[in-house]
């Protein structure tokens, strides 16, 4: 029997496998393959799933119309829709109510049970409160268009603590997995939303596919705890493992990632003490890989000769971990452009001098272009 969690202060109870709609399947021209996608939503529905996380850009903005198209198939009070503002393009309450608009036309719902501004950082929280969102909201809210206000994020702790006291949420989103306990959020944000009675919703919870495709020798510690489990059945289970996670959202892009997720989430299992330590110790070895500690704080930037130093080493430090040459080269090739490249380093030092973490930035810049070079050059 699938997963069921009450979010209590809002009496919601939520199947805790989501079905996030932002990576469905795509044609040759980047087209959602509706046939193989309708298919998937199906088998996620009979099986009990009841929450379908969407938002205004996923697939270049189809998604949303796909998702309303999907679900009309099924009665309405069955399910639990969950969509998003995107505040980066709201400069008026004018604007954002012309978006909301477009997402209800879009979905061909009178109303929509969850309601996230997207993506909040420091200066997206600065805009609700200059532009006074969060009243517009209630008034959506009041006008029965919307049921439960919320918010996804993407900073540090303190600015999650700041947006997260900042108003009486409804639930929130955060990023959370095994390798990302102590970034955004963080684990205390867990806990702290705990304290408060907001229940979360969690995406990222397989670092997008990155702990579904380990490697080997990472993957064989896990066969030899549980030789049947897949890789991404002990990432969904670490975050099922605390109690105020109330939905885990999977981008599921095949039917047979449906059918893994399914067969986690039936009869699910939190972590048993013996597991989490196997969770632990995969983490540890991974973490152990990465070949600097740069944080991305970007203290080193702008760089005078333009390159991306954060961005390098991302790109650097993620190859080694989990070793995917795929992922690798597409963010080397589109995230880095050539302009942007190590290769591009004067060796002034001036980065050097102001990284909190002492790294020989010069130096491994060398090493990551060298390295990038005969991977895919």
């Amino acid at each position: 029997m699938m997963e069921y969690r009450r979010m209590e202060n809002i009496d919601a109870k939520v199947s805790l496998l989501g079905f996030g709609c932002m990576r469905f399947p795509t044609d040759a021209n980047g087209k959602i393959e509706e046939t193989q996608a309708l298919k998937m939503i199906d088998m996620a529905y009979q099986a009990g799933v009841n929450y379908y996380d969407t938002a205004y850009p996923y697939h270049g903005g189809a998604s949303e119309g796909f998702v309303g198209k999907a679900l009309a198939r099924y009665p309405r009070e069955s399910y639990y829709l969950a969509t998003k503002l995107p505040i980066w393009e709201v400069k008026t309450i004018e604007d954002a109510q012309r978006i909301f608009d477009m997402q209800m036309e879009r979905l061909q719902k009178d109303y929509v049970d969850f309601y996230l501004l997207h993506a909040l950082n420091k200066e997206r929280w600065n805009t609700i409160k200059e532009l006074d969102i969060l009243k517009w909201c209630e008034k959506l809210r009041a006008e029965g268009r919307i049921r439960y206000i919320g918010f996804s994020f993407h900073d540090d702790y303190d600015v999650f603590k700041e947006i997260v006291t900042g108003y009486s949420w409804d639930f929130c989103q955060i990023q959370l997995n095994y390798m990302d306990k102590d970034t955004q959020a963080t684990t205390k944000g867990v806990e702290l939303a705990e304290s408060l009675g907001i229940p979360m919703v969690i995406m990222e919870p397989i670092k997008g596919g990155s702990l579904a495709n380990l490697p080997e020798d990472i993957t064989k510690m896990f066969r030899e705890a549980d030789k049947e489990a897949s890789t991404s059945s002990w990432a969904l289970r670490y975050v099922g493992s605390f109690d105020n996670v109330k939905v885990i959202l999977s981008g599921m892009s095949a039917i047979e990632h449906v059918e893994d997720n399914l067969k986690t989430f039936t009869d699910f299992k939190v972590l048993s003490d013996v597991e989490q330590q196997v969770v632990a110790n995969v983490a540890e070895t991974l973490h152990s890989r990465v070949q600097n500690g740069c944080t991305a704080c970007k203290y080193c930037m702008p760089c005078p000769a333009g390159v991306n130093i954060p961005g390098s080493f991302g790109v650097w430090n993620e190859y080694h971990v989990y070793q995917n040459l795929n992922d690798t080269k597409w963010s080397w090739t589109k995230e880095i452009p050539d302009e942007a490249k190590p290769k591009n380093c004067i060796k002034c030092g001036k980065c050097e001098r102001v990284c909190p973490q002492k790294i020989s930035i010069r130096k491994d810049l060398e090493r990551v272009q060298a390295e990038m070079e005969a991977l895919f050059d």
